[in-house]
């Protein structure tokens, strides 16, 4: 569903033209420093960025799937970490309260939010429950007009550079399933908060990752997602469905790119007097990549627009998420291979970008995870 074609036109230019004229040339750069410059962050913050999913009344742009889509296309053609640092907010940072919190909660945050203010990050993966996720063992036990939390969180994105966390934890040690699991609105200078060091990662360097510990982290009741004990897993799952198809579009973004430099690449290198790009053997992993791209793509706006119509895309979401991070997997292996030796160097970039795709594979859901909620889904639509 895209509403007026000619301003999302003007906001894909503002953000190519973003793309091209400071991330592009600021890529080596966050790469050596693991920090995006103070200047490139505010830029971001006044184009809207982190307002992108912000409904209109609280300072947001209201994007539609499709309309955000074709963003992180865009967005998808440079380093992911810069996606990164306002994805958690304009995603899973921000949707619990989007979707589920109450209209005070709505009020109090998604303007600090929407104008970059507060970025926000999603605390739901701890040392020992991660695809497991209605394990969790971080508690909030209510304690008068306050809940105690107590607890650890891993592997939490932007939570070094995070102003709130949309934080799940059990209300009901008795019940050891979802149906325990409520979701809070945590302000992270909340007394009892300790951010742990930032974790050394395999790539996207520019985008950190670190513990959130909580130690009687007193909350006030009125920071329970929406007023409701208990709804905290649905929250969630409803955060991550979207956030799939987020994912899915900046890997097909990402593997664009990188298709593109390996093309240029092979147009421009010389083996036994002609561009490598005539040989057949190069060719098909051109070609296979293409072809694959070319299906992701199809797939996360057909996803996307059956979204915006209203319709259960749970099977669609994780369908996109698990092929288009998959192809991106292949298609940065194969450009790897078209630059040859070049490839394996860091000065060329591409085996940077190697890095940095491998870790689509794994968050908001693991290929073998979206394999799970695919078959699951199948079949309980079989026996319908």
């Amino acid at each position: 569903m895209i509403r007026d074609p000619d301003t999302l036109n003007a906001l894909l230019d503002a953000v190519n033209r973003l793309v091209r004229e400071r991330l592009v040339p600021a890529e080596a750069l966050v790469a050596e420093t693991d920090e995006i410059p103070a200047d490139i962050v505010q830029a971001m913050k006044d184009m809207g960025l982190f307002g992108l999913t912000v409904p209109e009344e609280y300072g947001g742009l209201a994007l539609t799937m499709e309309e955000e889509v074709m963003v992180m296309l865009a967005m998808g053609q440079t380093s992911p970490c810069f996606r990164s640092l306002f994805g958690t907010t304009v995603g899973i940072g921000s949707q619990g309260i989007v979707f589920d919190g109450s209209e005070e909660q709505k009020a109090k945050y998604l303007p600090r939010l929407a104008t970059g203010e507060l970025i926000a990050s999603f605390a739901l993966t701890e040392p020992d429950a991660g695809s497991d996720a209605a394990s969790l063992r971080t508690t909030a036990l209510r304690d008068g007009d306050h809940y105690v939390i107590n607890g650890t969180k891993r592997y939490i994105t932007n939570s070094p550079e995070a102003g709130l966390f949309t934080l799940m934890a059990r209300t009901n040690p008795a019940d050891k399933g979802a149906g325990g699991v409520s979701a809070f609105i945590v302000e992270a200078d909340t007394p009892g908060i300790t951010i742990g060091k930032i974790d050394k990662k395999m790539g996207q360097r520019g985008a950190h990752t670190a513990d959130v510990i909580f130690e009687n982290c007193r909350v006030p009741a009125s920071q329970l997602m929406g007023g409701r004990e208990g709804q905290g897993f649905k929250t969630a799952m409803k955060v991550l469905e979207k956030g799939r198809i987020h994912i899915a579009a900046i890997c097909v973004g990402v593997a664009e790119r990188m298709l593109r430099d390996a093309l240029n690449y092979a147009m421009e290198r010389q083996q036994f007097g002609q561009p490598i790009a005539e040989f057949q053997l190069v060719q098909a992993m051109l070609a296979d990549s293409q072809a694959e791209l070319y299906a992701a793509r199809c797939m996360v706006i057909d996803a996307a627009q059956k979204r915006d119509r209203g319709l259960n895309v749970s099977t669609e979401a994780s369908c996109c998420k698990l092929f288009a991070s998959e192809m991106c997997g292949r298609v940065a292996d194969r450009a790897v291979q078209i630059f040859g030796g070049a490839g394996y160097l860091s000065e060329y970039g591409i085996e940077r970008f190697y890095r940095d795709v491998r870790l689509f594979r794994l968050y908001e859901g693991t290929s073998q995870i979206q394999q799970i909620v695919i078959a699951r889904n199948m079949v309980k639509d079989a026996r319908r």
